[in-house]
């Protein structure tokens, strides 16, 4: 299924997110997981790339070999941290020679040692910016935005989180993909509000499945979501990776099986570059993803 049919999907959405290898050998086993991935039949995969743009180049390598050894979908990450307006379309000029399908537009985090999000000379201050420039110049890009279901750690309150995304929607946005997330309640609660506030697109969960207790840790502080007191007392009945990495799957699956239930639009997977755990995930699913 093309990235352009979203609105118009007759099965629930499946998408994995990967980041940029940094070695030779990171890619070659990038590539293995990649393998493995595809083998779910997924609607797209997307990547990120480093802070500031660190990885452009990359990142649309990997997409650009996936969609060639795949014929898969593939979306770039783009942000304006560290762009200028004129680098920005530089960027999505790239992107389009090399025949990606989509665009995941972020304003992104402040770079390392700051905590606050600066504009570069000549940039843009705000994701729905991006999204209409890509919609002006580059509408052939189906374009994907972020929601956050715990509300983005910079917003003052809920409501102005919700405008904000309501105003990327409006921009152009065919897509919206969540903040990882722990708890459904969470979840339910903001397609709920997106829907009184007439958000109509596709909205797809984002998961990221647990392995190792201090790594899911590192990152829910970073990104402002909550890891629920009993998965946390699970999570540290046992110091051993194994038990992590079961007690993650486990959380995963009964994650997906309830959000399934009450029609999720589907499930983005953050795997890491690992395909271990989303393999065990979706081998205890039976037909969550067929078309219906």
């Amino acid at each position: 299924m093309s990235i352009l049919n979203f609105r118009k999907a007759s099965k629930r959405l499946l998408s994995f997110e990967l980041f940029p290898p940094k070695t030779p050998q990171g890619e070659t086993s990038l590539f293995t997981h990649v393998e493995q991935l595809n083998s779910y039949s997924p609607d797209f995969f997307t990547c990120t790339y480093g802070a500031g743009g660190s990885t452009r180049e990359k990142t649309l390598q990997i997409v650009s070999e996936i969609k060639r050894r795949y014929q898969v979908t593939v979306a770039s990450h783009l942000t304006l941290v560290g762009s200028s307006a004129s680098q920005l379309r530089e960027y999505l000029q790239q992107a389009t020679e090399a025949q990606i399908d989509g665009i995941v537009a972020l304003r992104g985090d402040p770079p390392a040692g700051t905590d606050k999000f600066a504009v570069t000379a000549g940039g843009y201050r705000f994701a729905n910016e991006l999204v209409e420039l890509i919609q002006s110049e580059f509408n052939h890009f189906t374009v994907a935005v972020a929601g956050y279901p715990e509300t983005h750690r910079e917003a003052e309150t809920p409501e102005i989180d919700m405008e904000n995304l309501k105003r990327k929607v409006d921009a152009g946005a065919d897509l919206i993909i969540t903040q990882l997330f722990y708890d459904n309640a969470d979840f339910f609660r903001f397609r709920d509000k997106c829907q009184q506030a007439g958000i109509d697109v596709p909205i797809m969960p984002g998961l990221l499945p647990i392995t190792q207790l201090d790594q899911v840790q590192r990152i829910t502080s970073l990104c402002g979501a909550t890891l629920p007191r009993r998965l946390l007392q699970k999570l540290s009945e046992r110091s051993d990776a194994d038990w992590h990495f079961q007690v993650g799957v486990n959380h995963a699956i009964a994650q997906v099986d309830e959000l399934v239930d009450h029609n999720a639009d589907g499930i983005h997977f953050y795997v890491l570059n690992r395909s271990q755990a989303v393999t065990a995930i979706m081998s205890a699913l039976s037909n969550e993803f067929q078309a219906t």
